[in-house]
């Protein structure tokens, strides 16, 4: 079936069902832990606060948190809409739009006070449903876009180059309305931060530095699996002087379980190194968003 110039399968069902789950998370920590802790969270759900707040405590306008979040990235996600994927633009549209609804319709009911618990179970919530998302062909949308452009511009992760833009909004919101909740804010964005951090690995990379008597059997397998190149070095066993092969490869880390997996199916007796890459400088192929 296509929709929005998206092909759609029974294989997106699982997908869609884990971006409805993550806006209802995402939802829940709104409603349960940032506006009752009177946080700013990053990107557009900040500023969507800080916009409301604003209008309501000094010009007694009353703007709602969820229009506003959701004109904000509806703008964005128009702007994008040619630079990304059209399916990650649509699913993460589905994911805001969903947010905004469901943070309407959810009661605000504060689990706890204590606005420390507030700031990190509030973070973690954020940022297992931003998670959840990235790991599933989508983002929350907003700043989410703007990241996921700039990593793929420059293959290296950048949301801590977001959570840096996200201070100039917490400096407002101490001016506007009392450091205390700006200073908790950044334990709320930190904590966020890095839960999606560690979930997300699409920007991540991975060097395997394999040895092996089957080389070509190993490459192949490789190349079944990702489409990224492989060096071949002849080496010797320092040892039993026998001769072998070491293979050298970098794939993002996603994909680690599977080369693995095809690596030791095409030799068994295979030798694997592991080393996290921290930026690759020249040609690397970075399988597009769909």
């Amino acid at each position: 079936m296509k929709l929005f110039d998206v092909e759609w399968t029974k294989k997106d069902i699982p997908t869609i069902l884990w971006v409805i789950f993550a806006a209802l998370l995402y939802s829940l920590g709104m409603n349960l832990f940032v506006k009752a802790g009177n946080l700013f969270p990053g990107g557009y759900s900040g500023l969507s606060r800080l916009i409301s707040q604003t209008a309501q405590v000094y010009f007694n306008i009353p703007i709602s948190f969820s229009l506003i979040y959701f004109v904000l990235n509806a703008i964005t996600a128009a702007i994008v809409w040619r630079m990304i994927g059209h399916k990650f633009v649509v699913l993460s549209v589905l994911f805001f739009a969903l947010s905004a609804l469901f943070t309407a319709w959810i009661p605000e009911r504060p689990v706890t006070n204590d606005i420390l618990l507030v700031s990190v179970f509030g973070g973690l919530i954020s940022g297992l449903s931003m998670g959840i998302v990235l790991r599933n062909n989508a983002s929350s949308g907003g700043t989410d876009f703007i990241a996921i452009v700039l990593s793929s511009r420059l293959n290296r992760p950048t949301w801590n180059l977001m959570m840096g833009a996200n201070a100039v909004i917490l400096f407002l919101a101490g001016l506007l309305f009392g450091w205390n909740q700006a200073l908790y804010s950044i334990i709320y964005q930190y904590v966020s931060t890095q839960v999606v951090n560690m979930m997300h690995q699409r920007y991540k990379f991975t060097r395997l530095d394999i040895v092996t008597n089957m080389p070509e059997e190993v490459c192949d397998a490789i190349f079944h699996v990702c489409r990224h190149g492989v060096t071949k070095i002849p080496c010797e066993g320092g040892y039993t002087h026998t001769p072998h092969w070491l293979l050298v490869a970098n794939i993002n880390t996603y994909q680690l379980a599977d080369v693995i997996e095809t690596v030791h199916g095409a030799d068994p007796h295979a030798f694997v190194t592991i080393n996290s890459v921290d930026r690759i400088i020249g040609n690397y192929y970075q399988k597009p968003l769909e």
